[in-house]
């Protein structure tokens, strides 16, 4: 007399309405099993983010090596990810004590006065409103390096970092407030 095993209602209502795994979990999945196009394809999709988290703390010359440190880490620790859907906020995680590590390790760096002759950099004026940027608080600095530098949307900024969208909306727009003012009002939105 065997027994077959039969869901209840409950128990297949439940089966049924599990989400399926997003793009981003079944590539890390399949990275964590070796595949290097998996991996490439989520460093395409959160490199931009990584650039500017990074960008909104470490000089821009060393931006893109950090990138590149952040995700040669990531890919050896992939397998002590908990949470496959998590990879954004991780890899933020990631970058963030990445910058911190960066100026525990580096030399300090005099920086000249704005009396030295010279000649003027073409980026002159994106190299003042980064400047700009930098000193503000870190939330807004972040969001704002993810908009204005590497022109991702509010949503994709919220997907890609975890922060919910509410508060990317207001720390944008918290963040352009203060901007505006640190550049003396004369920015346009």
């Amino acid at each position: 007399m065997d027994a077959e095993y039969s869901p209840t209602m409950d128990e297949a209502a439940g089966l049924a309405s599990a989400p399926a795994p997003s793009l981003e979990a079944t590539l890390v999945i399949a990275a964590r099993q070796g595949d290097r196009t998996a991996f490439g394809r989520l460093y395409e999709r959160f490199a931009p983010m990584v650039h500017g988290l990074l960008l909104a703390r470490v000089p821009r010359s060393d931006v893109d090596d950090l990138v590149q440190e952040v995700f040669l880490q990531a890919m050896k620790r992939l397998d002590s990810l908990r949470n496959p859907e998590a990879l954004g906020p991780w890899l933020a995680a990631i970058a963030r004590n990445r910058a911190r590590d960066h100026y525990r390790s580096t030399e300090p760096v005099v920086q000249l006065t704005d009396d030295v002759a010279g000649a003027i950099h073409p980026e002159g004026g994106a190299l003042g409103v980064l400047a700009a940027i930098r000193r503000l608080p870190e939330a807004y600095r972040e969001t704002l390096v993810l908009r204005l530098v590497e022109g991702m949307t509010g949503p994709e900024i919220a997907e890609r970092t975890g922060l919910t969208p509410g508060s990317v909306r207001v720390n944008l727009h918290r963040g352009m407030q203060m901007l505006r003012e640190a550049l003396g009002g004369s920015m346009r939105t």
